[in-house]
This record gives structure tokens, sequence and C-alpha cells, in this order.
């Protein structure tokens, strides 16, 4: 007779990070359910995490190592893996110099304990500058804007949902992808809160999204434009007299400068671009100015774009000149429970790009990280500095990058790869050696990544629900012996060492700092009151005792520890947000810097592009999915089928006149290649636009993705040869680009 028991977990398949009741038989979770108890999520629960246990018990996962062998990847021990990554990884950095190889960190890293603690301690070991991510393909532009006007990439404000009276959403459909760099347990159910108690709702999108059609107001602009259209809004506000800066005043400059870029930016020049009519957009302005609260947020579709960076800055540059940035209800900056005590306000170092470049392009570096697009050149472009050995956590850019037909064939060039990663997918069935961490029921959960977008503060830990089996390591131990095997220690080095040598490092720092809570004490007697069962419970216990809530060290009885969390299992509300400026400036002035030189360098770049002629052509957009995340939830039944297609919309109009009919194969071509995907008429496109979702492509030999390769779609990146950037943040343009579109 099986065994039952139910277990509490945070969700790690989106940005939402609810809590979710699992049962549990024999060790195998048999469902998943919303958490009622949880402070965060209040039992809410979207397709993703019902279908937790089929994603946790999928049969495609790797339960072994893989090692090449006479070109084939066998199951292997784990010691057999080890030693292969010592011989094949320490061989070329011996032979080439840790120049020569690379990382590449994908996005399920930020859903992960692992993740968000031990990737950067793999780049230190390797000792390379070719750093890739999927930040790279995603929300780099806020970060880079964000970094040059508060002086940190990570200070990135995000929307008080609960408070606001008048929230724009740009280029995102929160109502299916459950917020992105806003992380909303319940994103839906929060807009229509906002709708009950009266507030507005405003959309700006090419097409008509679920969340459009919840709005008070949809603009559809013309895909690519809005930073144009963001421009002609902060125009009216100046031309008007509606700024007010509110108490940000005295920690504001540059507002003059910002002043005269705009004046070049009048809705009535700006409309036909965009294709939004002037009084629209004149309408908005004031709406914005007079509303009692009001937050604009963007995300991919204001990313992943030409101007990402311009548009970025350019939603921030709003919410300030609105007085409403860093006051409830507008635009405000979360305090999460692992982010160091805060400090007493002082000018910082201030963001800088470009402390490096790429070797063949010369990208400049952009947060520690190049052009992920640029990744293909770096490995098959000959010459010194050829990237020749590479490892992947958690990634999978043959599907996510630009151009991966070029990717597919550079990889298979390499002298040596190693991927940490549960599936044999497009990208690592190039792996010399692949290393699988185990289904997330048998990891613990701490969202790092997430409270730093969380809309209310909290703080929430989910231990192991399911044991390990025999032998087997977990992702923390996996990422801990790659650091030390590339530091060049042998496989039986305690993996222990890398957590220890991480919390010395940092109780130094702590104890010589004269801000810290715990300054002059003995980091060893500090190290000797932490709790936890494995290293990085320790480490975690560390972070919260040093965080803005936490106990430091007993000097605050009330204060969190990891103790604290496991007595709490359905976690700890922290309140809302709260206002933080100048606390969270860094800038070199001390101020936010409203008009900071790189980005307004590149506002010449927008006008041309304004007073340039629009094309009459097709352009392309992604699009999310309510049950997929990207290119590595295809492979579950429960999430598949559905809405959740591999097609080409497009408008009416645009059917009738290219000959496309519903449901039949379209022939797509861009700069990088030709793909073909069925047709869906919609009325939801506006003319001129066809969309395609993203992370599809599962068509290549040698992956064990069975249900994926069962429908395996078509990858929109291959419209694409990666020349196309944001030239501010090094990221991919992923939407707003030139398609040609036939029957097939």
């Amino acid at each position: 007779m099986a065994s039952s028991r139910t277990a509490l977990r945070i969700c790690p398949l989106c940005e939402a990070t609810c809590g979710l009741t699992l049962t549990i038989e024999d060790d195998r979770v048999t469902r998943a359910r919303g958490d009622r108890d949880d402070v965060f999520s209040a039992g809410f629960i979207c397709p993703k995490g019902a279908a937790f246990g089929e994603v946790d018990g999928d049969p495609d996962r790797l339960t072994a190592p893989l090692v090449r062998r006479e070109g084939r990847l066998v199951e292997a021990t784990w010691a057999e893996a080890w030693e292969a990554v010592a011989t094949g990884l320490g061989g070329v950095l011996a032979e080439h110099g840790r120049a020569a190889s690379a990382v590449y960190l994908g996005n399920p890293n930020v859903h992960t304990v692992a993740g968000g603690l031990y990737p950067p301690m793999v780049v230190r070991a390797l000792g390379t500058r070719n750093v890739f991510s999927a930040s790279t393909l995603d929300q780099m532009p806020k970060q880079a804007a964000c970094g040059h006007m508060y002086g940190d990439a990570l200070a990135v404000p995000v929307p008080d949902l609960d408070r606001t009276d008048h929230l724009v959403v740009i280029g995102g459909n929160p109502m299916v992808s459950n917020g992105s760099l806003a992380t909303a347990a319940d994103f839906p159910g929060k807009l229509k809160a906002l709708r009950r108690r009266g507030g507005r709702l405003t959309v700006i999108d090419p097409k008509r999204t679920r969340t459009a059609e919840l709005a008070d107001l949809h603009l559809a602009p013309r895909p690519g434009t809005d930073a144009a259209l963001l421009f002609a809004l902060v125009h009216v506000l100046f031309e008007e007299r509606l700024t007010d800066l509110g108490r940000l005043a005295g920690h504001v400059t540059g507002v003059d400068e910002v002043r005269a870029l705009a004046r070049d930016f009048p809705p009535e020049t700006v409309a036909a671009h965009c294709d939004v009519p002037a009084a629209e957009i004149r309408t908005l302005a004031r709406d914005l100015a007079a509303a009692p609260t009001a937050a604009v947020y963007g995300r991919l579709g204001s990313t992943a774009v030409r101007f990402g960076t311009v548009a970025s800055w350019l939603i921030d540059v709003l919410n300030i000149l609105t007085g409403n940035l860093d006051r409830p209800g507008g635009a405000m900056f979360p305090l999460p429970p692992t982010a160091p005590a805060p400090r007493p306000p002082r000018p910082g170092r201030g963001f800088a790009t470009g402390r490096w470049h790429s070797r063949v392009s010369g990208h400049p570096e952009v947060a520690s990280e190049l052009p992920a697009a640029a990744l293909a050149e770096e490995i098959d472009t000959p010459g010194e500095g050829r990237v020749r050995a590479l490892v992947t956590i958690a990634g999978n850019p043959v599907l996510s990058a630009p151009d991966g037909e070029r990717l597919d064939r550079a990889l298979a060039g390499l002298d040596f790869m190693v991927s940490v990663d549960p599936y044999l997918n497009e990208t690592t069935r190039h792996a010399d050696v692949v290393l699988p961490p185990p289904p997330p029921s048998r990891g613990a959960h701490y969202d790092f990544a997430f409270t730093h977008f969380s809309v209310r503060n909290n703080a929430r830990y989910s231990p192991p629900t399911v044991p390990l089996e025999e032998g087997r390591p977990d992702e923390p131990e996996i990422l801990a012996r790659l650091t030390l095997l590339i530091g060049g220690l042998g496989a039986e080095a305690d993996p222990a060492l890398v957590d220890e040598q991480a919390i010395t490092h940092r109780l130094g720092k702590e104890t010589a700092d004269p801000h810290s809570p715990v300054h002059g004490r003995e980091p060893g007697e500090l190290a000797g009151q932490l709790t936890g069962r494995t290293g990085y419970e320790r480490r975690l216990d560390m972070m919260l005792r040093l965080g803005p809530y936490g106990d430091a060290f007993g000097a605050d009885p009330q204060g969190l520890t990891l103790q604290r969390l496991l007595d709490r299992p359905h976690g700890i509300d922290l309140g809302p947000l709260r206002p933080r400026v100048p606390e969270i400036l860094r800038t070199a002035s001390g101020t936010i810097e409203l008009a900071p030189a790189p980005v307004t360098a590149d506002v010449p770049r927008l006008l041309e592009s304004v007073a340039g002629r629009a094309g009459d052509g097709l352009v392309l957009i992604g699009r999310r999915h309510l049950r997929s995340n990207n290119s590595w939830m295809h492979n579950v039944p429960a999430l598949t089928g559905g809405t959740n297609r591999c097609t080409l919309q497009v408008h009416p109009e645009d059917a009738a006149r290219l000959g496309l009919t519903d449901a039949a194969p379209a022939r797509i071509k861009g700069a990088g290649g030709e793909i073909e995907a069925p047709v869906e008429v919609t009325d939801a496109m506006r003319p001129g636009v066809v969309s395609l979702p993203h992370g599809w492509g599962h068509d290549r030999d040698g992956t064990r993705l069975t249900v994926a390769a069962r429908t395996p779609g078509a990858n929109l990146n291959q419209l694409l040869d990666g020349s196309l950037l944001d030239p501010l943040s090094g990221t991919a343009v992923l939407g707003g680009f030139p398609v040609q579109v036939a029957p097939a």
C-alpha cells in the first residue's frame, strides 16, 4: 500500500513564486495545488504549478551523468564523469589558457538555490571574461538603464500593484506570463483588483493580448517604436508643465537635459512613426500626471528591441517626472531579505560598461556579460583567444539565441563542453559530459533573484520534499565540485570547501565594514552560530542574519534567521514596499542621474528612426504562453496542446492579401534564415504584424525530448542572424524585425 503525505513547496516554474501543497506517494509527486496559507500567493496556482508533478517526474529527465565515448554519449558513474571533466576541461585550459573558455547561464538558474549561489564561483574559478547568459536575450536593457540612473544594475523598481491608481503596461502580457521583473503571485488577480477599486489599466502592445482585453485603454503601436512613443509622453509632460518630482526633487539631476532632448519628440511628429494618434498620446500623458498614483511598467516587448535600453530608461523617466518613483502606488524598490543590511546614503562607484570587449566583434561588456548573440562567433572564428571549452548551466542557447544553426555547428567544433542540465536537449547534445541535477522536489528552494523584484517583501524557504537517491549529488554539490575541479583540485576534494570559503569571505568583509551590523566582531565566532544541514543552508542563514530584517547574529532576537523560516513553512510577510531613496543610490553623484551620458548618446539614433520612413512590410513579434516558459517546458504532456502551440498569428487583412489560410503552413523568411509554421488567423493582431512564440524548434537528432519532438514547432530565432543588437546592453533584437511571409 502506497504511503501518502503532503509537503509545502515554492513553485520554481515561473517568476510568480507561488506556494504549492504537494501530495507525495512513495517519493513521487502525484498532485500539486495552491497553498492557501502561503503569505505571498494565498492559494493562487497556474497550469504550470498544477503540472509540477509531471515536470518533476518527466521520464526523459537524466538520472545519471552522460560521458562521450567514441562519439556517443553514454551513461557513466559520477566518479567517471568527474574524471572526464578534470581530464577534458583541464587539458584545454592547460594548453590554451583560461581565455579560451566560456560560460553560458540559462534562465532556469534564477529558479534554484544552486543557480543563485554557485555560478559566480564557477565563473571565478574558470577565470574567463567570456560570460554569456539569457540576460542579453531578455532584461539586460532594464538593468543597464537602472545601472546608469541609480548606480546599481539590480536596483530595478517594480509597480506597487496593490496600491496604484493607474498602471501602464508596455510590451508585457502579465495575464499570461504571471509577471516578469515584477514578482507578483496572482498578477491577473491584482489587475482585476485594480479595476474593482476604481483604478485604471492602460496597455501598450501591438497585439490585443489577454491583458489588453482587460484594459481601459489599449494602444497598438507599430512594433519597435516604444521608445519614441515614451519620449512623446515625456515631451507632453514638459510642454504642458505637468512634471512634479515630489519628494525626489532634491535627489534628481539631469532634468534640464531630458527636457532639451524631449523637444524633438512632439506627439505630432512621433504619431506617424508609431501609428498612434497624437491626441491619444497627449491624453495618456495627462492621465499619468493627473492620477493620484501611477506606475509605468515595461517588459520584453520594450527590452528585446532596437532601442531597448532607451525605452527602459524612459519608463523610469516617466515615473520620476510624475512623482511616482519610490512612493506607495508608484514604482518602488523591493528590499530582499538576503540583500546586505542598508548602509547610510553615500555616492558610489556608479555603473560602467565596456570594461572589456568581445574578441571578434568588439561588443562591450555589460554587467560582466557579453552578448549571447556573439557566442557562436567567439567559438567558430579562428585566432588567439578562440573559445575552445564551454560550460553551460541550465541553458539551451541553440533555441534561445539568434541563428541557432550557426551556434549548433559551432558547438560541434568545441574541444570540450560540459553541461549541468537535467535534459539532453538541442544544446547539451553537443556536450562531452552532462551532469544532471535531481528533480525540483529533491532540492531546496529559496528565491534569491525574485525577491529583488517582488511587489511585496517576503521571505520563504522550501527544504527538499523528497530525499535524494543513494549516491546522487544535489545541484549545489554538482556546482561546488565543478568549481573545485576547474580550480585544479581533484574529484576527491570536499565540496563543502566552496561554501566555507564563501562564508569566510563574506564574514571577513562584513566584520571589517564600519557600517555593517557585525562590524568588529570575530568572523570565526559568527560562523560558529550558523545553522543548517548543508553548506547552502549555512550560507542562506548567514545572508538572512546579515540582511535588512536579520538578527545580526543575536543583536536582534526578533530578526530573521534560517530557523525562523523553517518554523514558518508558509513564509514570513515582511510588509509592503517602502521608499528607499536615497539609500538605494550608488551613482558617483549620489543622485538619480536622469540623463546618463551613455543613454542620451543613443537618442540621435532614435531620432533618425523617427525621421525615417516606416517600412511597408511585415514585422514579427514574439509572444508568451500561459503553459510554457521559454524552451524548457515543451516536454510535459499536461502543458502541451490548447493555446500552447507554435503558430504564426496573422491579421485577417494580411492573410487575405498574402494568400494565407488558417491552419495551413506558411514560410517565414528573415535575415538569418527561413522556417515554416502553421497560420493562425486572428484579429487580435494589428495589421502589418505577425507573431510567433519563442523557444520552439525541437526537431534535431540526438536529443531525448520525446514529447517535445512530437510537436517540435519552429524556432523564431532562426530568422535572425545575430547582427541586430541594442548597442547599450548587447541584447538581441527578438521583436519588431522585418520578415517576408508566403504560403509554404
